[in-house]
């Protein structure tokens, strides 16, 4: 089966290069997510659409983002780079460690034909086009695999997965192993995506 929809995102913690994190001290992550919090919530459920929900992701996946926004040269947002500044690695896998062992609260899709379109895109891809089904790599109930880094997308802000499709359609994101999300989400429209966010923002 081809990569998912989505498979770009999560492969960022496959790649050789990646930094290894060792520290994984959630106790510790926690007494250091007070700078976080505003953003995204004391426990990482983000009221807010455009700033991701954190809770319950995969610690793999979150220490890596925190490692390329301060990097700043594969993934780069103004307010992130300001946040991640002075993290060390141990910083970065301790708020992972973190997030990752809090309860994240259910979604809810808003708009039901959006959503069902969107189901048939994340469960069976786009064959004309050749845009494989986001479930291959994301499990069907968007759960992700964290053996294989690939994040959990269920219940995540459908306003943050169009941003962040969006920007790898552009190519203004671009931490995505071997250029997946790119070379896929390059094929959509914007309203493919739209209904893609919509359907996972519901699930759970």
């Amino acid at each position: 089966m081809k990569k998912s929809f989505f498979a770009g995102i999560a492969c960022l913690a496959i790649s050789l290069t990646n930094p290894v994190f060792a520290a994984n001290d959630a106790a510790a992550g926690q007494a250091k997510s007070a700078l976080c919090a505003g953003c995204h919530s004391a426990d990482g459920n983000s009221m807010v659409p455009m700033f991701p929900k954190l809770a319950g992701q995969h610690s793999g996946y979150l220490a890596k983002q925190l490692a390329d926004f301060k990097a700043g040269t594969v993934r780069s947002d103004p307010t992130m780079a300001g946040m991640v500044a002075g993290l060390s690695e141990e910083d970065m896998s301790d708020l992972a460690a973190y997030f990752a062992a809090q309860t994240a609260t259910p979604g809810a899709a808003s708009d039901a034909a959006k959503a069902a379109a969107g189901e048939t895109i994340f469960r069976g891809g786009i064959t004309d086009i050749g845009v494989p089904a986001c479930a291959g790599c994301h499990s069907p109930t968007g759960h992700g695999n964290p053996a294989a880094h690939f994040p959990s997308l269920a219940g995540q802000h459908a306003a943050y997965i169009i941003k962040q499709l969006t920007d790898f359609k552009a190519g203004t994101r671009s931490n995505d192993a071997g250029k997946m999300m790119r070379n896929v989400a390059k094929h959509m429209t914007s309203e493919q995506i739209a209904q893609v966010a919509e359907y996972i923002s519901g699930l759970q």
